[in-house]
């Protein structure tokens, strides 16, 4: 995100699988080292001489390639061109972006490893580098962000409408997405001008982060640091979601959400407090047994208290 940065030259910082520590490998990448591409590296060989018809594929996508920067920018502008925007100008502008900002270099990174610790369809770090939509989406807002910021809105504005034409994702370069996210499958996630994401959050497919009409200004929501948002959550307006809170899948949020918590429904209610302190994490977005055993307590301590015309309407329904 936007602000002070810790010195890149410290280290990777990775994300333990299950906590929100930071580990920091004592590496530094100028002296050439780093771990996350020589692994890349070492698994494309190893598929090369597993699948040689995809030796060609391998060689042009990573091998090819000094550092994860060049390879992750030849990749996003062979899916991303089109006949108008071809693929040597994307390369020249990921490469004269991902190649110069040390912020996006550890970003992509910690994104890397994200989608390796979470995704259980994420078999390896280069498959999420060659063929995963979510991870591809999120790199190139991260590069539109950046010429957002630079004052080149238009170009930016043009990568976000290949990235959602291509992907099916669609995020906003003027928002704020903080690093360590996991966009689990990706389509149909819809992340709105003035939203804010923090650090290890993951969102899942079909996720709207978006405005209630047509206000201007500060208008999309705040998604606080280790939070979950389950498949299809739509979260409307300037509110928040608290550190470390679960929104389970199909949910409709329309007010701000305690952190640590669990919310769910339409609209969505209270469920109860949780003691992971990320949940996005852990990974377990099932709140579906809960959500219907509150709601079947709330019926039965509404008939206790003789509030009789919840249950003649039932009885209309059926």
């Amino acid at each position: 995100m936007d602000g002070d940065e810790l010195p890149f030259e410290m280290g990777i910082a990775v994300y333990a699988k299950g906590t929100n520590k930071l580990e920091f490998d004592p590496v530094l990448l100028d002296s050439g080292y780093d771990p996350i591409w020589d692994a890349i590296r070492e698994e494309a060989k190893l598929e090369a001489e597993k699948e040689p018809i995809l030796s060609s594929f391998l060689y042009a996508g990573i091998l090819a390639h000094e550092c994860l920067e060049q390879a992750l920018g030849f990749v996003l502008a062979n899916r991303l061109q089109n006949p108008t925007l071809l693929a040597t100008q994307l390369l020249d502008i990921f490469n004269g972006v991902m190649m110069h900002d040390k912020g996006i270099q550890r970003s992509i990174r910690h994104d890397i490893q994200a989608f390796k610790d979470r995704d259980p369809a994420c078999l390896s770090y280069s498959s999420a580098i060659l063929h995963l939509k979510g991870y591809h989406a999120l790199q190139a807002y991260r590069v539109a962000h950046k010429l957002w910021n630079q004052g080149r809105t238009l170009l930016a504005l043009a990568l976000q409408s290949r990235i959602s034409e291509v992907f099916g994702i669609d995020i906003h370069p003027a928002a704020k997405i903080g690093e360590g996210i996991l966009l689990d499958h990706g389509t149909g996630v819809v992340i709105g001008e003035t939203a804010v994401i923090g650090n290890r959050v993951s969102i899942l497919h079909g996720v709207t982060l978006g405005g209630t009409g047509k206000e201007t200004g500060d208008r999309h929501p705040k998604i606080g640091e280790g939070a979950l948002l389950g498949a299809c959550v739509t979260v409307l307006g300037n509110i928040s979601i608290g550190v470390g809170a679960m929104v389970a899948a199909g949910s409709l949020v329309l007010k701000d959400v305690p952190p640590h918590s669990v919310v769910a429904g339409n609209p969505a209610k209270l469920i109860r407090v949780i003691d992971e302190q990320d949940p996005s994490l852990a990974m377990k977005h099932d709140a579906t047994k809960e959500f219907f055993r509150h709601v079947a307590d709330g019926y039965k301590a509404a008939i206790s208290n003789g509030d009789l015309h919840i249950h003649s309407n039932i009885k209309s329904l059926k």
